[in-house]
């Protein structure tokens, strides 16, 4: 098989088993869906792992695979650029995805869409290949689409749920602004530059470094128009602020969905995105100070929102807010590849923790709440063990994948003289305590302490309950199709026990990259030349390179690690979780009660979701019904329509009485014309 057929095999492997399952599953079956689907998806990887092998033996390849539209001078091409950032983002997108298939069949083993699941994942999983594949901006446009419309599917997937089409919907328009502004993005670069083809765009980016945006009134940078808007697309997907709203609703969802698609798929386009952009954002600080300034934001705010989550999957759904926060300060420090490499160890662990997280719902019989838990450790050590090498990943402890990305993502930053640095520095140094905290307040009232299940349960808080926090599955006694479910947790006397193979095996798997592949990734993929065919770095911006001469190795980033901050400030915040909830559980009680304001800001997510029921929802409403009472009803029906057949009525009713029937009134009619006209002809 030759290397180009490999190609189409990557992305176009899943859509196959996405069709079988979808149109045929109820023919094939439960056990023949899952087969097929799995074994393409498998498929998918091993090309991928041979596409790899080929790239790294020096092999690129950057053309057209079919015309798809002619207009004009303009072409648009389902294209293919195959190079080390495309690869990696394969490698990741098939791997997860292979894990979350497997994964599935424990978790909807007994749900009634259970096809119709692993339809849904396959053929977001062919979407996202096509995204990361594509070597035009028209194919990006495509995949970028897809993505959103099968996570709206995904997330509303027990569609006859209330909250999951609430949820859905909001992903869906959230998603939307977003993508408006990247749609913008597109447009500009087909007016500049006349073509969407990534090589030429790039090639002749820097003959339009001067131009100005054609915006009557202002005088901005093309270029900076250009990414500023490319960018805002990727704060949609990407859930940076202010949209960000709907990645923590998007937990309505199966929890396989978390995982796949809030971390380490679909939330990760818009960094492969700006990542791919390199050579257009490079000539433009202000747009890099853009992208600097709302990562720092979203990765410090969304940690402390992350302290105050009582539901399991809600704690990791903050966590992916405040990581992919990271990943965006990388790029805006024109650390593309150190965000790239976070965007890849984040996606192993963050998948673990997430399908971790499952596991311990559906050991708990679908309770998600945190203060329902304890001791779970010696009734789930697979569970356990996973869960605690994730977590020790994601809070950046030396020698786990996570410690390498995270602690580079802070160097770079700390290089960076862009307006908007300083802040930035110390927000993802704050965001190292945050994240240390509120990661091990949920692993030790999950795994350790007093035993809380099977005793009378919390109830979900209010703001859980709106915001549809509860997460049920296919184990359920209840009926699967409309997920009407009241009760969920242990019955009193009843013992959690550890989850299935299926459910587990993905576990172990994903746990070996989460402690292994920052080790050996970092100097090859951060600080060698793995990516320098894909991704640009202008000289006044090479803050990486000083970074390049400073690092000696692996092993002697660690020891360099202790005379740091960042790895004090994470002990700091696992002590602190661990003393307040497992030795002194009365100091957060107290910190709640004195500080009642602070807790209520962020229990209400800093009022966004307020607001925009309020300001948005509201407005459009408030909109929709004046244009219906007044622009409908008064002026189309009653002016126009009505009104237009009174007028005819009253006109009718005059030019009737003219119509009498008598002779003698036609003829006293005809005197008073030739009067009329005898008048006339004198006067004129």
């Amino acid at each position: 098989m030759d290397i180009q057929t490999l190609y189409l095999l990557v992305p176009f492997a899943p859509l196959l088993g996405a069709i079988a399952a979808g149109l045929f599953g109820k023919w094939l079956g439960r056990t023949w869906s899952h087969r097929i689907t799995i074994s393409m998806v498998a498929v998918s990887l091993f090309a991928s792992i041979a596409i790899f092998q080929d790239v790294l033996a020096g092999h690129q390849f950057n053309g057209p695979v079919y015309t798809w539209l002619t207009s004009g001078d303009t072409s648009f091409h389902v294209g293919f650029l195959i190079d080390r950032l495309t690869v990696t983002m394969m490698l990741v997108v098939t791997s997860v995805s292979l894990m979350v298939h497997i994964y599935t069949i424990g978790y909807m083993a007994e749900d009634a869409g259970y096809q119709r699941f692993f339809s849904y994942i396959s053929l977001f999983t062919f979407s996202m290949l096509m995204l990361v594949m594509a070597n035009n901006f028209m194919q990006l446009f495509f995949g970028w689409e897809a993505v959103g419309l099968v996570s709206y599917l995904l997330i509303g997937f027990w569609y006859t749920r209330p909250t999951a089409i609430y949820a859905n919907l909001k992903a869906f328009l959230v998603n939307r602004v977003g993508d408006f502004g990247f749609l913008l993005g597109i447009a500009l670069v087909l007016m500049v530059f006349g073509t969407l083809n990534y090589a030429d765009v790039f090639a002749n980016a820097a003959k339009h470094a001067e131009d100005l945006a054609p915006i009557p009134g202002m005088s901005v940078n093309m270029l900076t128009a250009i990414c500023i808007l490319l960018f805002i697309g990727a704060m949609g997907k990407s859930a940076q602020f202010p949209l960000h709203v709907w990645l923590p609703d998007s937990m309505e969802g199966p929890t396989p969905i978390s995982a796949l698609i809030h971390a380490a798929t679909m939330v990760t386009a818009g960094i492969f995105m700006v990542a791919r952009m390199s050579p257009l954002f490079e000539l433009s600080d202000t747009a890099l100070s853009f992208v600097m300034i709302i990562g720092a934001i979203t990765a410090l705010f969304m940690g402390f929102l992350g302290i105050i989550q009582n539901d399991i999957k809600r704690v990791v759904a903050y966590s992916t807010l405040s990581q992919l926060g990271y990943m965006t300060v990388a790029l805006g420090a024109s650390g593309y590849s150190i965000a790239i490499f976070h965007l890849m160890t984040h996606a192993f662990f963050k998948a673990l923790l997430f399908l971790a997280a499952g596991s311990v719902i559906m050991a708990m019989h679908h309770d998600q709440d945190i203060r329902n838990m304890g001791g779970l450790r010696k009734y789930m050590p697979i569970t356990w063990i996973t869960s605690l090498i994730g977590s020790l990943a994601l809070i950046g402890t030396p020698f786990f994948s996570g410690f390498y990305s995270k602690d580079s993502i802070i160097e770079i930053v700390e290089l960076s003289k862009l307006p908007g640095s300083g802040f930035a520095y110390f927000a993802v140094t704050a965001g190292v305590f945050i994240t240390a905290f509120y990661s091990f307040r949920m692993y030790f009232l999950v795994f350790h302490g007093e035993e809380r299940f099977g005793k009378p349960h919390h109830a979900q808080d209010a703001h859980a309950k709106d915001d549809h926090a509860h997460d049920t599955h296919g184990h359920d006694d209840h009926a699967h199709d409309d997920h009407a479910e009241e009760h969920h947790g242990l019955a009193p006397g009843q013992k959690p026990h550890e989850t299935p193979w299926v459910v587990t095996l993905p576990l172990i798997l994903l746990a070996i990259p989460s402690v292994l592949i920052g080790y050996f990734a970092i100097e090859p993929m951060v600080f060698g030349n793995y990516f320098k065919d894909a991704i640009y770095i202008a000289e006044t911006h090479d803050g990486l390179a000083e970074l390049a001469s400073e690092f000696q190795g692996p092993l002697m980033k660690v020891v360099h690690a202790f005379a740091e901050a960042p790895l004090w400030l994470a002990i700091s915040g696992v002590l602190t979780a661990w003393f307040f909830y497992l030795k002194r559980p009365d100091i957060p009680a107290a910190i709640h009660k004195r500080f009642q304001g602070i807790y209520t800001l962020l229990d209400n997510k800093y009022y966004f979701d307020r607001f925009n029921d309020w300001f948005f929802a509201g407005g459009a409403r408030g909109a929709s019904s004046f244009l219906w009472k007044f622009g409908d009803i008064k002026l189309i029906d009653g002016l126009m329509v009505n009104g237009s057949a009174k007028v005819v009525g009253l006109f009718s009713g005059v030019v009737r009485k003219l119509q009498s029937g008598y002779i003698y009134h036609y003829a006293f009619s005809m005197i008073i014309g030739v009067f009329i006209l005898m008048t006339v002809r004198t006067w004129f």
